[in-house]
């Protein structure tokens, strides 16, 4: 059974940066596709960015590229997500994600798995 543990939210100001990491166990890494989504108060989930499994490819939503990075250590079986100049915008609750095999789809039926959330609040 997979499991996911998500460690690295916390209180910010604006502009700061933040490091989200995500501890993966119970298959084989390399095999998932590990992602990231978030939770406003009162908004639905919303895609932050996945990579794939062996190629390690990318994808963002647009309101946080260049500013977050997407990335996974296979030998480590850890995916993270470091967010540089935070916006209030961003405060939510964020969710590891894991699905089987490749996926692009940042629709979050398509994944499986989730961690419990962590909390990320950026003050103005």
């Amino acid at each position: 059974q997979v499991q996911l543990v998500e460690s690295g939210g916390g209180l910010v100001q604006a502009g700061d940066s933040l490091r989200l990491s995500c501890k993966f166990s119970g298959c084989t890494f390399s095999g998932y596709t590990m992602g990231w989504f978030r939770q406003a108060p009162g908004k639905e989930r919303e895609f932050v960015a996945t990579v794939s499994g062996s190629m390690g490819m990318t994808i963002y939503t647009d309101s946080v590229k260049g500013r977050f990075t997407i990335s996974r250590d296979n030998a480590q079986n850890t995916v993270a997500l470091q967010m540089n100049t935070l916006e209030p915008e961003d405060t939510a609750v964020y969710y590891c994600v894991a699905s089987q095999g490749y996926t692009r789809s940042r629709n979050p039926d398509a994944y499986r798995y989730w961690g419990q959330g962590t909390q990320v609040t950026v003050s103005s």
